[in-house]
């Protein structure tokens, strides 16, 4: 089958890779265009791009793939099926109309649940014990086709949403070749896959920098969810108040829960324990283990390290700075 991949984040180069070396003719990648620099930094790492290049396949990169003057471009690669994943972009029932057989998604949760830009982060952070990758047919709606293929995977307690999507990223490749193989007897009209119901529908909204504040008034099981589906950004921290000092602010890298382990009548977000190798804060009928915090402008380091040079005593207190993490 004659295929052209849609894509940009590194959650699609498994796919794209192994589209390329199976017996499908992937004929070129369209993917963002490059978002450009601010202040010297880059912005427009893009791993598909790069994957592309090392393959030697043309790339297109338009600032709007639904744009009237690309569809030239798109229907002269004449592909039977659009394959995207991790791209930005909805595509438009004209664009879709541009291949045999339309185009496929694939999507890093198990649909109709999480829709949307973030859906590994917010299964995280909600405390799901599995997700999984989705195949849907596309249509112009956001992520809302029939469902071809779903794969299953547990989410571990020593999981984040960064091994989670390397983990999601490999399993979509089979999930992928196997719709595909589904599609290439698909006569283009008759029903095919699952349709979602809409009553169980959820979003996954992209992140926001103000969703790594720590609401004290949450489960420490909870914040402890949030540390783990909020790496790399937008992190997961709060401010840490000792006295008369100045704000501390501290991401927290590594996190644990307890149940209620320490009796106290301190108020959400106050420090219960600490010692030269515990730091231990009041959540909501629980408390916050932390074990591994980053300073601003520091490296990630062990509590012990930060306490050595950093004295908390008991009664000291975090505060959140927006308190607005909302999950849609």
């Amino acid at each position: 089958m004659k295929i052209l991949m849609m894509g940009t984040g590194p959650f699609a180069v498994p796919t794209f890779e192994a589209l390329v070396q199976s017996e499908h003719e992937v004929c070129g990648l369209i993917t963002r265009p490059p978002a450009g620099s601010h202040r010297g930094k880059r912005k427009d790492i893009n791993p598909m791009r790069e994957s592309a290049e090392k393959l030697g396949l043309p790339i297109y990169d338009p600032q709007s793939v639904n744009d009237a003057e690309f569809a030239e471009t798109l229907a002269a690669f004449n592909a039977e099926l659009f394959v995207v994943c991790d791209y930005g972009q909805i595509l438009s029932r004209e664009v879709l109309s541009l291949a045999k057989l339309g185009g496929i998604n694939l999507h890093g949760s198990l649909l109709p649940k999480y829709r949307g830009a973030a859906p590994i982060n917010w299964a995280i952070f909600n405390g799901d014990k599995e997700t999984g990758n989705s195949v849907i047919l596309m249509t112009p709606r956001l992520d809302g086709g029939p469902i071809i293929k779903t794969v299953t995977l547990p989410i571990e307690k020593s999981d984040t949403a960064i091994t989670i999507e390397e983990k999601l990223s490999l399993a979509g490749v089979e999930a992928v070749l196997e719709s595909i193989a589904m599609l290439e007897s698909w006569d283009g009209e008759a029903e095919i896959g699952k349709k979602q119901l809409k009553a169980e529908v959820t979003k996954a909204p992209r992140l926001k920098k103000n969703d790594g504040d720590v609401d004290w008034n949450r489960t420490a099981e909870q914040i402890f969810n949030q540390v783990r589906a909020f790496q790399p950004w937008p992190a997961t921290y709060s401010n840490l108040i000792r006295g008369e000092q100045a704000a501390t602010r501290l991401i927290f890298s590594e996190v644990d829960f307890l149940k209620a382990d320490i009796d106290s009548t301190e108020s959400n977000g106050s420090v219960v324990f600490v010692d030269k190798t515990r730091l231990i804060v009041q959540a909501a009928g629980s408390q916050l283990d932390l074990l591994k915090v980053q300073p601003a402008g520091k490296k990630a380091m062990p509590i012990a390290d930060f306490l050595r040079g950093n004295p908390v005593k008991k009664g000291d207190r975090f505060e959140s700075e927006f308190n607005s993490v909302d999950p849609g």
